[in-house]
């Protein structure tokens, strides 16, 4: 029996697993946080910190008996180096959002949104490093001068177990969150980073799903790496007809698709997954803040939320909540706010407005998935992720509202097996055990399953009657997805 580890470095974290190399089984797994310095800000650390965080979450022979190693590290954090591989600065994190003002400027050089996603597949968000790039140049010049390499969290962890050895590395996965690198042509456009930073710099060479950065000086096989999202997506074992809804504050729609999609209208962004296939992604500014803004006005949590939409009705009694409480990004309306309609005298009761909210933020969530249906993206099952996503008045609505078969996973490291499952891959393709083409077959945890069942027709007229009202409060704005 062999044994990999995945390591998952996440923004306030280590996570450690180990899995049994043909069954994923977890035998062994650590954890500790990022220990911060006094003073350092949220959006940004030095980067030591993930090592110290590591050798914590690995202590006590963690490790031990490891014949390989897989990173998953946060989407869209930047390490910039100097010619020696020495930080110029710390590490800008996901977070961050300092840089919309350049993410703008940026869009708008290029032609706008068309523009970006027939280059890259996506549009400059704040987050991104292309978008960090340009703002270090203006606000920090004599660091962005001394900029040689550049970085993403994963690729820094492996290149540190690998030894800091000449060849940098990342994966596919990882680099079409950069804004500069193309998941349909899958090659760097190096003009962008030169727009963005002002001059060239040494990006790290991106290698296939199953390819191995290398080893470490004590033998250890280290994987490609990924970013969390694509080690997730892999952890969960997901495939062809899958996709995901992921409940935060706001909501993340992604699935598994053949080809990388471009969407001039900069609704879908085009990332790559760590499997050699492509994973388009939908997100909405408006999920959970949905639910718990509605939960403060009527004075109660989330759990009393949930229990009081279900003495409610399907629709609500004809009250209809459009959730755009922060703007949204899908429909494109960044300057608008939340509707409620259908005020009755009937309908004015608290758990007719707890059902609305729930019906709203899921309708809002099936508005995304139907962007990706629309592109050609097949979802036969939808993978429910969150701690929202336990409510019960959440699994009683979604499985009728998005059409399908609703999945819900029970709670687990996802990133970091998904980092495990690829270390396994690389060293079994290494030593010819394993097909470079797909990942091995690990067996999933026992997950809850929801089904339309009889419920589907209610579920469409819910969702025509949102739909009505969406149309009427605004006009066309999907028109043109």
């Amino acid at each position: 029996m062999g044994k990999v580890a995945g390591i998952d470095s996440s923004t306030t974290g280590t996570t450690v697993v180990v899995c049994d190399s043909e069954t994923g089984a977890v035998l062994r797994q650590g954890h500790a946080p990022h220990p911060l310095e006094d003073g350092e800000k949220p959006t940004e650390i030095d980067p030591q910190a993930w090592l110290l965080s590591l050798g914590e979450a690995a202590k006590d022979g963690v490790l031990e008996g490891v014949q390989a190693i897989g990173i998953s590290g946060q989407q869209h954090g930047l390490l910039a180096l100097d010619a020696g591989g020495v930080t110029v600065r710390p590490a800008l994190l996901r977070g961050d959002k300092r840089a919309q003002v350049q993410a703008v400027d940026l869009t708008d050089e290029l032609g706008g949104v068309a523009g970006w996603t027939e280059a890259v597949g996506s549009v400059p968000q704040a987050a991104y490093p292309v978008a960090k790039l340009r703002w270090i140049a203006q606000h920090e010049p004599r660091a962005a001068q001394r900029i040689a390499q550049v970085l993403l969290p994963h690729d820094w962890l492996v290149w540190q177990l690998l030894g800091r050895p000449a060849r940098r590395t990342t994966d596919r996965g990882d680099a079409s969150g950069t804004g500069y690198w193309s998941a349909a042509t899958g090659e760097y456009r190096m003009d962008l980073v030169e727009r963005a930073l002002g001059h060239q710099v040494a990006l790290p060479d991106v290698l296939a799903p199953a390819e191995p950065a290398g080893q470490t000086p004590e033998g250890l096989l280290i994987s490609a790496g990924t970013g969390d999202n694509m080690a997730a997506a892999l952890g969960l074992g997901l495939g062809p007809g899958d996709a995901v809804v992921s409940l935060g504050a706001a909501g993340t729609v992604f699935a598994v698709h053949h080809e990388a999609l471009k969407d001039p209208t900069g609704t879908v962004t085009a990332f790559a997954d760590a499997t050699g296939r492509h994973l388009p992604v939908v997100q909405v500014r408006n999920a959970v803040r949905t639910l718990r803004g509605t939960a403060d006005l009527l004075g109660t949590d989330l759990a009393g939320l949930s229990e009081l939409a279900l003495k409610s009705t399907p629709g609500a009694y004809g009250l209809v909540l459009l959730p755009y409480l922060e703007g949204e990004r899908t429909p494109d309306l960044p300057h608008t706010a939340g509707t409620l309609a259908g005020l009755r005298r009937d309908s004015m009761k608290p758990e007719h407005l707890a059902r609305a909210a729930f019906e709203g933020m899921l309708c809002g969530l099936t508005d995304a998935l139907d962007v990706l249906r629309d592109k050609g993206v097949e979802v036969r099952r939808v993978f429910l992720l969150g701690a929202a996503g336990e409510l019960p008045a959440v699994q009683a609505i979604a499985p009728a509202l998005f059409g399908t078969q609703v999945v819900v996973p029970p709670a687990a490291e996802y990133a970091a097996l998904g980092a495990a499952r690829q270390a396994a891959w690389s060293l079994g393709a290494v030593l010819g055990s394993q097909s470079q083409s797909e990942p091995p077959r690990w067996a999933q945890a026992a997950a809850q399953l929801l089904e339309p069942g009889d419920d589907s027709a209610v579920g469409s007229a819910v969702r025509q009657q949102y739909v009505s009202v969406r149309e009427q409060t605004h006009p066309g704005a999907f028109s043109a997805l």
